[in-house]
């Protein structure tokens, strides 16, 4: 069997190798733009062939780490962000009841999380601004600019926070949180349950209300659990 394929307790010999070269940058210091070492070096390094080093190459080059050029080599780049927007472009279509439960699960950490963040940053003017949001989200022509306004709401909210981290996290997440904002809205219940929703947020907020802003928030994020057919009913039991 080819070293390549062969498979042992710590996995394929190539993912062995991809994680030999991980350690060797992290050892080694090296960063974005430097050089790693040729085939022939790391072959004799890692005592492995030719072609599980090039196989290892090409999945490094996959995960957005190192970009590899004939006569050139392979240079450590950075484009892991990049990766992972391709990831979450490709979920843009149909939403799944497990892809709403784990991004609205994620949601839901960060966004009842960040309640007591939320109270201390909040201004009069910042609660405005909130509410401006929420009235345009009303006032949108259609359910894809209304999604729009209602994701601006909750960025703002979590901006609040001054963790940049996270913002940058919903701006990967954004084509996947609108899909799901979308999912079986009509404008009706737009002008309806999700403007009194959001507003009931902004009132816990006024009043620094601690639990109050965690259930209305958890209620308001899992709203579109309805849409999707339960589970637990199959045709053999729906009576």
């Amino acid at each position: 069997m080819d070293d390549e394929t062969e498979e042992t307790g710590a996995g394929s010999a190539v993912d062995q190798v991809v994680d030999q070269i991980r350690a060797l940058i992290d050892a080694e210091g090296l960063t974005v733009g430097d050089k790693l070492p040729t085939e022939r070096e790391l072959c004799e390094r890692f005592e492995i062939s030719r072609n599980t080093v090039r196989e290892a190459m090409r999945m490094l080059k996959a995960y957005g780490i190192a970009d590899v050029r004939p006569k050139v080599g392979a240079t450590i780049i950075d484009q892991r962000m990049n990766r992972a927007l391709d990831i979450f472009a490709f979920n843009v279509g149909e939403i799944s009841r497990e892809t709403f439960d784990d991004i609205q699960g994620f949601r839901e950490l960060i966004e009842t999380g960040i309640a007591l963040s939320i109270f201390d940053a909040a201004t009069p003017e910042d609660l405005a601004e909130l509410r401006e949001l929420n009235q345009k989200m009303v006032q949108a022509g259609s359910i894809v600019d209304a999604s729009e306004f209602d994701f601006q709401f909750h960025i703002k909210l979590i901006s609040l926070t001054g963790n940049r981290s996270i913002l940058d996290v919903y701006g990967i997440m954004k084509p996947v949180i609108l899909r799901i904002m979308q999912r079986g809205k009509t404008l009706r219940i737009i002008e309806g349950e999700t403007y009194t929703e959001h507003e009931a947020v902004l009132r816990a907020v006024e009043a620094a209300d601690h639990l109050a802003f965690q259930y209305l928030m958890r209620t308001h994020l899992r709203q579109g659990l309805a849409t999707f057919p339960d589970p637990a009913i199959t045709p053999t039991n729906t009576g």
